[in-house]
């Protein structure tokens, strides 16, 4: 049967303005999602039968909280037919990270899968079922670097400067839910324009209240911001701060505290992922 291996890059906010909140409970925002050339990597090989795999268990994690398997039995469920595949992941990018590792697995798994079932789906398409999975998935399924609005799939394709990032996790796992829930997080954030983005008008509106519920991620900004400008992605606990070259970011990873882990990675503005998929 058909295999492929694909990546599930990682994307950080470069700034995530919350500007309002909607009747269903969903935050309406501004963000731009700077893709990343890193990521983790899935495996998928079709099967004859209707048996859907997962071959490589997350700890903690359910099959029916499993992104991967839920994206994959959605696809089957639009399509209504009897596919199968054995699914497969080497998992580099930390959970509740605020790096959209699950987001990328899921739409990695989404456009794999229609690839080797052969099923035609567009990418709008994909990117609506995408959606019910998690508000970060259409960006990834689209491929790009993008401006987001609305609860972030109203997305508009933007080129941004190659730098290098420096993405540090402090020793906490960050619950989203619990964040956006809060009644002390900044709901109010004006709107703002691109071009105000690029004259340097950023900033997040989690950031502030992270820090102040997760000491660990206050510490790593704190330790960061030493080396060059540090800020939250999303709701954390991952922070980062960009640099010029690959080198200047390695030498400062190399410093980190014993407490985080970290990568060095290059910001993209076209995903690895669809890289891959117009050579197969």
């Amino acid at each position: 049967m058909n295999t492929l291996s694909l990546p599930c890059p990682a994307k950080i906010n470069l700034f995530l303005h919350i500007t309002g909140q909607r009747d269903d409970g969903y935050h309406e925002l501004q963000t731009l999602f700077q893709l990343l050339d890193y990521g983790d990597t899935l495996h998928l090989q079709g099967r004859a039968d209707d048996e859907l795999r997962f071959l490589t268990p997350l700890t903690g994690v359910s099959d029916d909280n499993n992104l991967i398997l839920r994206a994959a039995r959605l696809l089957r469920e639009h399509v209504q037919r009897p596919l199968g595949a054995n699914i497969g992941l080497d998992k580099r990018l930390p959970m509740g990270g605020g790096i959209g590792g699950g987001s990328s697995d899921a739409a990695s798994t989404l456009l794999g899968l229609n690839h080797i079932w052969q099923l035609g789906l567009g990418l709008d398409e994909l990117a609506e079922l995408g959606l019910s999975l998690g508000a970060d998935v259409p960006v990834f399924i689209h491929g790009h670097t993008a401006w987001a609005e609305g609860i972030g799939e109203k997305l508009r394709p933007l080129d941004t400067p190659g730098y290098w990032y420096l993405v540090l996790r402090p020793d906490c796992e960050v619950s989203t839910a619990e964040i956006f829930c809060h009644e002390q997080l900044t709901r109010n954030a004006s709107p703002i324009k691109i071009a105000a983005f690029l004259e340097g008008a950023t900033g997040n509106s989690c950031q502030n209240l992270v820090r102040k519920l997760y000491p660990d991620v206050d510490k790593a900004l704190n330790w960061l911001d030493q080396f060059a400008p540090a800020k939250l992605t999303g709701t954390g606990s991952c922070v980062f701060a960009s640099f010029d070259s690959k080198s200047a970011a390695e030498a400062v990873l190399a410093q980190k505290p014993a407490s985080t882990s970290g990568f060095v990675a290059k910001g993209v503005n076209l995903s690895p992922l669809h890289k891959t998929l117009s050579t197969v």
